[in-house]
């Protein structure tokens, strides 16, 4: 549904080391780049921009806004968080379920150098995949069928 996001930063290249890491521990790199006002940041397309306010001010973000960032699984929202407190993000919420927001979702929050909330989130159908127990196969359901053959085809036959 939304084309991009964008967030205001004070300096691009300093919060582009920390964007490198935290969005690349969710797959997401570097698409554009506009040094020194602007950095785009996807898997294919410009989708969530880092750069310097458009009027020229102080980068100011929202009472409660942030962006959410997919993550393939469990593993990867741990690894973004550690990325990002690695490299200067101030944590707001470690990794863990977030059962007010649904039974299955889990995510964790940052605060990046310009204080934009940030998160990396599980979708529902993800985390419930990736918490499924797989069961034990049977290895003749993974098998074809046997064949017919003549003999127990005569077998049978004979039995009758």
């Amino acid at each position: 549904m939304l084309h991009h996001v964008s967030v205001g930063v004070r300096d691009v290249e300093r919060a582009a080391r920390f964007y490198d890491a935290a969005l690349g521990a969710l797959g997401y790199k570097r698409i554009a780049e506009y040094l020194p006002y602007a950095i785009a940041y996807g898997v294919t397309v410009p989708a969530f921009w880092i750069q310097l306010p458009h009027n020229q001010q102080a980068p100011n973000p929202g009472n409660g806004a942030h962006v959410g960032f997919s993550a393939p699984d469990k593993n990867a929202v741990h690894t973004f968080y550690e990325a990002a407190l690695a490299h200067g993000g101030r944590d707001d919420g470690a990794p863990g379920p977030r059962e007010m927001y649904g039974p299955d979702y889990y995510g964790a929050f940052v605060l990046d150098l310009d204080d934009n909330k940030i998160e990396a989130t599980l979708h529902a159908e993800g985390f419930a995949a990736s918490r499924a127990v797989k069961k034990p196969t049977n290895k003749r359901t993974r098998k074809a069928p046997k064949k017919a053959t003549r003999k127990r085809v005569k077998k049978k036959a004979r039995r009758r």
